[in-house]
């Protein structure tokens, strides 16, 4: 295999402040698949992950488990750690920022960025985001929370070290504009010359006074300095820089990255931060960084209060470690959110890897043992049909390649599945049951299965990046190695001859939905326990609970059931809406209830414009008598809610209920 030179990647270091969900595991499984097909292809590849261990949530959350910061993150470095193993990852190295060696070189680089005139001492007063380790102004919040995470934000005042943003803008923006692939997908590139670079850099605070849980400012050390400084700088301190100047083998031979890849919250501190970080250290920048989108738990981020977080441990002890990392990397589209719930997960096993995959190689298998008493021999019995199979599995390398160049992932692996299932049509098309009749067709039944198993072990290698355990399987039951790469275009290698394993594996058999639920079912309720337990060890109440703030008003004459009874209450859709003329209060909606169309003028003006209620269904009084106002007729009634603040909020159902639907 030709050597095609080094390949440095990197994915984010993960924050050790919990256990890794699945979302966020994701990320080193696409990590993963992407530095086994590098090597495959010729790189010779470093891949390098590791954890983010300082920071003031560490320090809060050690606080909370009566531990110290280093036990803290001790614990969860190595559930991280357990967690990668477990997903058969194949990183080179596992950083930790709490390694001696990489917080003497960080307090280096705070050093030399300050001899140099980049660094400076002021005070910060602006908004704080604990988890996000991030100052705000007023104008940068998004309804009064953080613009990244969306909490809450408190305010903050101390002194500390600034670094001159402004100075590196002008040769950052160059940069972006030629270099296209520095940034993708472009969506993340547009978002951040936008939003952050063209309307102006302000000078970033690069150390913190009031945490003590990091590392520390050498000549001043009642200073730590600021987590991203910090974390960013693994991605060089790791591989053997040295701020003094005195390189490393291993530093010159891999700096610059070839690909840094991370999730879409954190592209700001790796295509902005990071880059000025390096210009300023007079440092090459990575080649790429890649934004990947989340994955969400049936469409919403995940929650232990919920009990709807999923962990990767629980999926491959249910499906297995190949089955959860092919959904994964199957099911995340290239820019956008992808959707993971249970039932995904049983339906695309049962459909993809059982019915596809496991089903094609155990029949290949079956009727090789069945027919030739698992001999597999190329008999030159071809014909016509026999051309596309041999197409599709010789040109199925450079599709994938094509699509793992862009980081398509989940389509680099639907191309191996076009293989699979193209095998399967195979099979229907030359019914070796059929010839398996006939004395005389087994020259052709020979060459059939000849070249499935041929198919199959092109299939299986190109397949091993993403599914390693599984494609070592399958070459093992097919008895043979998995295929150079560069021969991947070439059919016809497989050892004429050779005997396939007398009793295949199944290698996924079929999920029933009815057994697996029960087994989900009792994992969130064992979460949810978990959850309400260390609320209550941290003296936090459960959110039942919990007492929201409520409003007493006025009581008001008791009437009687008869009295309600001749009210009517039904559901009533918006169908258009404008404003009352010369009125600053009103709007006269069309409310159509059943088959009927009602007008109704209501107060709600100064809470609601006439266009975004169009569409609403709401709570309507029906048969209240007309009356006119602001010499428009009414002829009912919206109900709303009102709160201390005297706001207002349309009654609207809490499920879908058609209009016309009494409530009662």
């Amino acid at each position: 295999m030709s050597n095609k030179g080094k390949f440095y990647m990197t994915t984010a270091i993960a924050y050790t402040s919990g256990k890794p969900h699945i979302g966020n595991t994701y990320e080193i499984v696409l990590a993963d698949a992407i530095a086994r097909f590098k090597r495959q292809e010729g790189y010779d590849v470093y891949f390098q992950t590791g954890t983010d261990e300082h920071g003031l949530k560490i320090e809060q959350k050690a606080e909370e488990a009566g531990i110290t910061p280093k036990e803290y993150v001790d614990k969860v470095a190595g559930e991280v750690k357990r967690i990668w193993d477990l997903m058969n990852t194949s990183y080179d190295n596992f950083v930790r920022t709490t390694d001696e060696d990489h917080e003497r070189q960080v307090a280096k680089i705070f050093k030399k960025l300050y001899d140099k005139g980049d660094i400076y001492k002021g005070a910060y007063e602006g908004l704080y985001c604990t988890p996000c380790e991030s100052f705000w102004t007023e104008s940068q919040l998004v309804d009064g929370k953080c613009p990244d995470c969306g909490r809450e934000v408190s305010p903050a005042k101390e002194e500390a070290y600034f670094f001159k943003m402004s100075k590196y803008a002008d040769r950052l923006i160059e940069h972006i504009n030629s270099h296209p692939e520095f940034i993708q997908p472009v969506s993340r590139k547009n978002e951040m010359m936008n939003n952050f670079l063209l309307p102006g850099l302000q000078d970033l605070c690069v150390s913190r006074t009031s945490v003590k849980w990091g590392i520390p400012v050498d000549f001043d050390p009642k200073h730590v300095v600021y987590i991203w400084l910090d974390a960013l700088s693994n991605y060089i301190t790791k591989i053997g820089y040295d701020a003094d100047g005195s390189g490393s083998e291993l530093f010159d031979k891999n700096w610059p990255a070839d690909l840094h890849l991370i999730g879409k919250d954190i592209v700001r501190f790796h295509t902005i931060y990071w880059p000025i970080f390096l210009m300023a250290l007079e440092l090459p920048l990575p080649k790429q960084v890649f934004g990947h989108p989340w994955l969400l738990q049936g469409g919403e981020k995940m929650s232990k209060s919920k009990g709807n977080v999923i962990y990767a441990d629980d999926l491959a002890d249910l499906f297995g470690v190949d089955a959860t990392r092919y959904f994964v990397l199957h099911e995340m589209p290239f820019d956008n959110d992808g959707v993971i719930t249970w039932e995904l997960v049983i339906e695309r096993f049962n459909s993809d890897l059982a019915n596809v995959l496991g089903n094609l190689v155990n029949r290949t298998i079956s009727m090789s043992n069945k027919y030739f008493g698992g001999v597999v021999e190329k008999t030159g019995a071809a014909e016509p049909v026999d051309e596309d199979l041999k197409a599709v599995a010789t040109g199925t390398r450079d599709l994938v390649t094509a699509k793992m160049n862009e980081l398509r992932v989940a389509d680099a692996i639907s191309e191996i599945f076009a293989l699979f299932k193209r095998c399967n049509k195979y099979i229907d098309e030359t019914t070796p049951w059929i010839l398996a009749k006939d004395e005389a067709s087994k020259p052709r039944l020979s060459e059939v299965l000849y070249n499935l198993v041929e198919a199959l072990t092109i299939g299986a290698t190109l397949l091993h990046s993403f599914l390693p355990k599984t494609a070592e399987k399958i070459t093992e039951q097919l008895n043979t190695d998995m295929r150079s790469f560069d021969d991947l275009d070439k059919f016809g290698l497989y050892e004429s001859g050779k005997k396939v394993t007398e009793k295949p594996e199944i290698l996924f058999a079929r999920l029933d939905a009815k057994e697996i639920m029960p087994k989900v079912e009792k994992i969130q309720a064992d979460q949810r326990a978990e959850f309400e337990a260390q609320q209550l060890a941290a003296g936090i109440m459960p959110e039942e609970a919990r007492q929201e703030p409520v409003i007493d008003i006025e009581a008001k004459e008791e009437i009687t059931y008869d009295d309600f009874m001749k009210m009517q209450f039904q559901v009533g859709e918006i169908i258009s809406c404008e404003e009352v003329p010369k009125s600053k209060k009103l709007l006269c909606s069309q409310v159509r209830i059943g088959s009927v169309t009602k007008q109704i003028v209501s107060g709600i003006k100064q809470h609601y414009s006439a266009e975004e209620i169009v569409g609403k269904k709401v709570m309507v009084l029906v048969n209240l008598k007309p009356a006119k106002l602001a010499g428009v007729v009414s002829e009912g009634m919206l109900l709303c809610a009102e709160n201390e603040n005297g706001e207002l909020a349309l009654m609207t159902p809490e499920k879908k209920m058609p209009s016309g639907a009494e409530i009662c």
